[in-house]
Order: structure tokens, then C-alpha cells, then sequence
């Protein structure tokens, strides 16, 4: 209850958040959100500054370049709290903000020309918000206050609403912003609900307390466990669970193919960053629903992905199998009985998944954003053929991307999906992880036809003296993608020491 003692403590608690920032004790935690939030403050002065519009790609690049600097230097630091415990760093925070700014960087990178005529006097704004995406994401995975972690989910999700429909002069884009805007007021309003009823319960947001008191007496609370199910529904939009996922196909291809990178990436990677080390919110009864609920949403990714033409639309029901796979993790901790050192393994491995898929998708995406620039036909099935002939290079990545997709050895993706089922073979959930497994299997017949179409069918007519106008730093970020997935498949133990 708030009480007139309170709201006279309010302001000494406020002034003493400022001293932390300003006096150092939270600039480092800070210092990732913080070049981002200068970046996009920037952004908005070059924009309006005559003559200055050439140092956009400066502030851009300076902006995520120093927040992965700065992230990379707290992965060796132990974990803190800052800001009155509502807000932190560790090591895994840390690995998930390189993460994010790796990815919306490549993402930029893959945007160099890929928008045309009246599209490129928006670049400013287009900047401003791919910066403020990355931002939200930092604050989602670092909140150690439900309210925090909203104001981040808020501040990553308004800025994609707006470049998922940015073509606004197609029908398609401006669809798939309404539908993913859509989709998040609903996300906002089960969180928020959830929020107030765990409040209600509990007496606090702090998810630390929150943890404790989930242990004890409040995880018989009626309101407490709507409440936690109401916090879970909100996030499960944001990383397409079934059943919340039937308009996540028609956002992803209806949006620039760039900003699908970082939707496909970021949003999930930063959505499980919370969701696996708040599995307490559940109580162990739910194991059954998680593992049931993940595993729909596998078949209801790669069965979806089978009878698509498209290739954008079949990686799009792709990510969401991808999301059931890491849900599986949730069902492990549970049925574990919230056991912290299950809880660590399982962080591990969603750590390790989403790096591997960071590379993975976000090169798959990239390439057909590529290869869209010589026209919509080529990011379909019909396109693709006889792309090894025409362009060995982007045939052999995108080959390299399908291979890590479907969990072959030797990629990053084969051991993403390894630590996922051994966490459920510890715990005994043998069948769990057979159905799993051979949901998996399933998505090589979608990934598998990509490879065949490229090398095995024969050219398109017309199509021998096709040339994708391709720029360098595309082309570098794709190698980029192409090495990080093998160097994760052949060399895993480098980032698994990195987890400790």
C-alpha cells in the first residue's frame, strides 16, 4: 500500500539513483543502454543539422560498437546490482547485450541499400529507432524489477512496430505493422495484468524477492499463480508460442527484410533471457502444459514450414519451431522442481541457442535481403533455382544456414539443440525429448529443400546473366555469419568456457 511515509521517501530514493549513476556506481552497468540512448539522441540532432546527414553511419556504428565494447569487458565481471536492485548486470546479461548489438548492427548493415527512392529521406529516423530497439532488449534481460523489465519490452517493441511497417507505400508492410502492434498491445496487457495480480499477492515487483516468495507459501496463492501465468501469456506473444504465433508468418514477411533479422534474433533472444530464469513464476504442476505447449508449437512451426513457397515465410515458421525448442528448457526447470543449478544449465544453453541462431538466422535473412534487391521472385522456391550455378558463394552460405538450422553436426546449431535435450535427458523427461527430437527431424525436409533447389534444380530461364547488386559490407557480414556458425560447431567449448 502506499502510504504519505512513502511518497515522502520517494524523492531520497530518487536522488540516491542519481548519485549511483553520476558518482560511477551503476555507469558501467549502465554504460551498453547508455551509448545506445546517446546514439539515438544523436541521431535526432544529425537529422536536423544541415550539411550533417553524412555522420549518421558514424553515430551509428560508434553507438553499438561501444556498447559491445562495453559489454564484452562485464562478461569477465561478477554480477551486481545497481539502482536500488532494480536493475543488473552478470556475466549472462552481459553475453545477451552482445547479442543484441551484434545483431541490430548486422542488421543496419544489411539495410545499406536495400531501401530506395522516397524511403532514403527517412535514414535518420530509420537509425534513430534501430538503436532504440537494442536498448529495450538491454533493459528487458537486465531488469530485476517487473516495471523495469516493461518500460524495456515497451521501448523495444515501439520501435519495430514502426520499421516493420517503414515500406509504408506497400500493403504488405503497413499489415504487418498494424498485425505485430497488434500483437504486442495484447502482450502489454496480459503482462500488465499479471503484474497487478502478482503485486496484489506478493507486495512487491522485485523479481529477486519475488523468487523467494515463490517458494514459500505465496506459490499456493490463487492470485499468485494467475498472476504468474497471466506474466508468462504476455511473453509468449513476443516469442510466438502456440497458440499466439498465427500472425507472426504474415509480420515477418510483410516487413523489411533487414528488420525480420533483428525481430527473428533480438525480440526472442531477449523474451527467453527472461523467461528461463523466471520459470519460478510456474509451479511444478505446470511441467506437463510447458513441454505440451512447446512441443505444439515445434509441430506447429515445421509442419507450417513445410507448404510454404516463400522462402521469407518458411523461415518465418521456422523461428517459431526454434522458440519451442528453447521453451523445452522451461519444462526441464520445472520439472527439476526449480533447482538452481538446472536453472544455470538451462540459461547456459538458451545462452548458447541464441548466439548460434543469432548467426544462423540473421545470415539466412541477410542473404534474401540480398537477394530481394533483384526482385520479390527471388526470395521464393522458384527464384532459388540454380542459385549454385549463378552465385556458388551465396548458395554455399545459405547452405551453411540451412545445415545449422536443422541441428546437422559441425554447426552451431547441432549443439544449441544438444544442450537443449540434455537438460530434459537429466531430468528424466525421456519422451519429452524424443518428440522433440524427431520434431526436429521434420524441419530438414524444408531446410534440406532449400539446398536441393539451389544446387540440384536447373536454372530459370532468362536467369544465367542475373546479378544481385550486392554490397561489401553485406557480403562481409555474411561471411561473418557463415564462420561464426561453423567456428560454434566445430570449436563449442570456446563459448561454453566463456559461460562458465
Amino acid at each position: 500500500m502506499i502510504t504519505l511515509a512513502t511518497l515522502a521517501q520517494a524523492p531520497s530514493a530518487l536522488e540516491q539513483s542519481f548519485q549511483d549513476v553520476f558518482t560511477g556506481g551503476a555507469t558501467a552497468a549502465l554504460m551498453p543502454f547508455m551509448a545506445l540512448a546517446v546514439g539515438a539522441l544523436l541521431m535526432l540532432l544529425v537529422d536536423i543539422i544541415k550539411g550533417a546527414e553524412m555522420l549518421r553511419p558514424v553515430v551509428v556504428v560508434a553507438s553499438l560498437a561501444t556498447a559491445i565494447v562495453t559489454a564484452w569487458c562485464q562478461v569477465s565481471e561478477p554480477a551486481m546490482q545497481v539502482l536500488g536492485g532494480t536493475y543488473g548486470v552478470s556475466p549472462a546479461s552481459a553475453i545477451f547485450t552482445l547479442i543484441f548489438c551484434i545483431g541490430a548492427l548486422f542488421a543496419w548493415i544489411y539495410g545499406l541499400g536495400y531501401y530506395e527512392g522516397r524511403l532514403r529521406q527517412f535514414s535518420g529516423e530509420y537509425d534513430m529507432l534501430l538503436l532504440s530497439a537494442p536498448a529495450g532488449m538491454i533493459l528487458m534481460v537486465g531488469a530485476g524489477d517487473l516495471l523495469v523489465f516493461f518500460i524495456g519490452l515497451e521501448i523495444l517493441s515501439l520501435p519495430l512496430y514502426a520499421l516493420s511497417a517503414f515500406r509504408r507505400n506497400r500493403t504488405d508492410s503497413v499489415e504487418a505493422g498494424l498485425k505485430y502492434f497488434l500483437l504486442g498491445a495484447f502482450a502489454a496487457a496480459f503482462f500488465l495484468f499479471g503484474t497487478a495480480l502478482v503485486y496484489t499477492a506478493t507486495g512487491t515487483l522485485n523479481i529477486g524477492e519475488l523468487a523467494s516468495m515463490f517458494q514459500g507459501e505465496v506459490a499456493r496463492s490463487p492470485i499468485a499463480l494467475v498472476g504468474g501465468a497471466l506474466l508468462m501469456a504476455g511473453i509468449f506473444f513476443k516469442v510466438s508460442v502456440f497458440p499466439f504465433h498465427l500472425w507472426v508468418p504474415d509480420v515477418y514477411q510483410g516487413s523489411p527484410t533487414p528488420i525480420t533479422t533483428l525481430m527473428a534474433t533480438g525480440t526472442k533472444a531477449a523474451a527467453f533471457g527472461f523467461l528461463v530464469p523466471a520459470t519460478f513464476l510456474l509451479p511444478p504442476a505446470a511441467t506437463g502444459i510447458i513441454a505440451a505447449m512447446a512441443l505444439l508449437t515445434m509441430a506447429a512451426g515445421n509442419l507450417g514450414a513445410l507448404v510454404q513457397t516463400n522462402v521469407k515465410r518458411m523461415l518465418a515458421y521456422s523461428g517459431i519451431a526454434h522458440a519451442g525448442t528453447v521453451m523445452l528448457l522451461m519444462a526441464g526447470i520445472l520439472a527439476s522442481g526449480g533447482s538452481d543449478e538446472v536453472r544455470s544449465e538451462s540459461v547456459n544453453a538458451t545462452l548458447f541457442y541464441m548466439a548460434a541462431y543469432l548467426f544462423t538466422s540473421t545470415g539466412a535473412f541477410g542473404l534474401l535481403a540480398m537477394l530481394e534487391r533483384e526482385g520479390e521472385q527471388m526470395i521464393t522456391l522458384q527464384g532459388l533455382r540454380g542459385l549454385g550455378r549463378r552465385r556458388p558463394a551465396v548458395a554455399a552460405a545459405m547452405t551453411v544456414f540451412m545445415l545449422s538450422l536443422g541441428g546437422i553436426p559441425a554447426t552451431g546449431g547441432f549443439f544449441g539443440k544438444f544442450m537443449v535435450f540434455m537438460v530434459l535427458v537429466e531430468q528424466k523427461m525421456i519422451a519429452v525429448a524424443v518428440l522433440g527430437a524427431l520434431l526436429s527431424v521434420i524441419a530438414l525436409g524444408y531446410y534440406l529443400r532449400i539446398i536441393v533447389t539451389m544446387w540440384m534444380q536447373p536454372l530459370a530461364e532468362g536467369e544465367a546473366d542475373r546479378q544481385a547488386p550486392s554490397t561489401l559490407p553485406a557480403s562481409v557480414v555474411t561471411g561473418v555469419c557463415a564462420a561464426g556458425v561453423l567456428f560454434m560447431g566445430l570449436m563449442p567449448g570456446w563459448f561454453i568456457g566463456l559461460l562458465g
